[in-house]
């Protein structure tokens, strides 16, 4: 059993060698641990620490791609170098490394693919009180959507098998985290979260730059994932409002019309009307994009088969993408 751990990177040379010095060398039930970065366009020296330190993978774009790609792309690599298991860290020791073992353990017992580490938010002491209510807020938006019970959808600590790490696929370019977890629950992988500590701040969340733009950018990535795995219910429910609205604003025309008053409503029967025809447009529309949803889940088959042929094939490589 093969556990590769990977942390994504971005001009990280202040704290990589912190967190790296704190990863685990040996976990029960796990052979062998390997460690690879991927470095998204640093121009620091993150590559260099991380090679004199002795990470066996380094991943490497020319140019900042964002948080999304780079993960993907770590999955790949850590699946075409013989990873059973995938864990995600973060470079700035945000979490604690000994809690690695906690996330691998589900899988290892064959329970789940996906471990998901929670976060003790309100306890942490460098988030600010807005921040707990957003990380919350956006939490149960994602089990909304996600139709999961994962109750810290933002943590990028987390551990994937391989199987779930094929399967995987991220649209947006912000951010994996919230995707991924809608992706697994409509598509039906087994996902849990177990309790894991953080450690104290070393700077500050490049993510969460400013209260409206993590919430603005993760606003939209759950409400396009959500329509990207359920149009049909979003388009349905998205149409039902104004055609209601319509049905109910042409009863009310008719009940003046019988009592012989319609002449002086003729506005509410056209407005009406084009509510009634919106509605039933985006309800249309709705059909289309499930015959699309479904199109994508025929493809995104294929590109599982795919990943695994290449994957046999012995397609590896330890450097640049």
């Amino acid at each position: 059993m093969k556990l590769i751990i990977q942390i994504p990177c971005y001009n990280e040379a202040e704290t990589l060698k912190i967190a790296l010095d704190a990863l685990p060398r040996h976990i029960e039930g796990i052979d062998s641990i390997e460690y690879l970065i991927i470095n998204d366009g640093s121009k620091d020296g993150t590559v260099e620490i991380a090679r004199e330190w002795g990470v066996h993978y380094v991943v490497n774009f020319k140019q900042n791609k964002g948080l999304a790609r780079g993960f993907m792309a770590g999955l790949d690599a850590c699946c075409r170098n013989g990873a059973d298991i995938i864990v995600n860290t973060d470079a700035d020791n945000q979490y604690c490394a000994d809690d690695i073992e906690k996330l691998v353990k589900p899988i290892l017992d064959g329970e789940y693919d996906i471990v998901i580490g929670e976060r003790p938010i309100d306890d942490t002491v460098h988030f600010s009180l807005v921040k707990k209510k957003l990380q919350h807020l956006g939490s149960w938006a994602v089990r909304k959507a996600s139709a999961t019970d994962i109750p810290d959808a933002p943590s990028g600590f987390r551990a994937y098998s391989r199987e779930a790490a094929l399967k995987i696929n991220v649209i947006n370019e912000y951010t994996y985290t919230l995707e991924t977890i809608i992706q697994a629950g409509r598509d039906k992988i087994a996902m849990t979260s177990v309790p894991v500590r953080t450690n104290e701040e070393l700077r500050k969340s490049r993510l969460f730059r400013s209260m409206g733009s993590y919430v603005r950018r993760s606003g939209g990535v759950i409400v396009r994932s959500f329509v990207m795995y359920k149009p049909l219910k979003f388009f349905i429910i998205s149409g039902l409002i104004p055609f209601t609205m319509g049905a109910l604003i042409s009863m009310r025309f008719l009940f003046y019309y019988v009592k012989g008053l319609g002449g002086g409503h003729i506005q509410s029967l056209i407005l009406a009307a084009v509510l009634m025809m919106l509605g039933w447009q985006t309800i249309v529309a709705g059909f289309q994009a499930d015959i699309i949803a479904a199109n994508r889940k025929l493809l995104q088959d294929v590109q599982y088969r795919i990943k695994k042929l290449e994957i046999g094939n012995g397609d590896n490589g330890k450097e640049g993408i």
